[in-house]
């Protein structure tokens, strides 16, 4: 039987990975550490199926939306270690742009979410046809 992991190995872990535990992993109580841990650990400095660049752009994407400063310094940081160019950079806080946007015109006009879906496909069907003649 595997033994499970104790929260001293676990802070034991973080401080090997980052040179200390940073905030705000310092800030969860010692019993929810171990788990917390693992599913951070994977996502923040592991592997999964979206590789770090991208993940960090995307987390670049929501920081921005939610208005994080710490989430933003974070997630362009770490983008940029994982070999974001400026030009990426930008470029997904545009787009990150165009999310907020298009959503809080939708949401004001009331747009019906089954007839917006309905035209959605159509409008992939559209591109799809447009692709394949090219």
């Amino acid at each position: 039987m595997a033994t499970e992991q104790q929260p001293a190995d676990v802070e034991e872990e973080i401080t090997e990975t980052f040179g200390m535990v940073p905030p705000p992993l310092d800030t969860i109580p010692e019993d929810d550490m171990v788990g917390e841990w693992h599913f951070f650990q994977k996502y923040t400095v592991g592997e999964s199926e979206i590789p770090p660049k991208y993940r960090e752009l995307m987390g670049l994407a929501v920081a921005a939306n939610i208005k994080c400063p710490y989430c933003i310094h974070f997630h362009r940081k770490a983008a940029a270690m994982h070999g974001a160019t400026d030009e990426e950079l930008a470029e997904t806080t545009s787009l990150a742009s165009l999310t907020s946007r298009y959503s809080a015109m939708l949401h004001a006009q009331e747009t019906d979410l089954d007839e917006f879906k309905v035209k959605m496909a159509q409008v992939a069907d559209h591109l799809e046809e447009q692709a394949a003649d090219d």
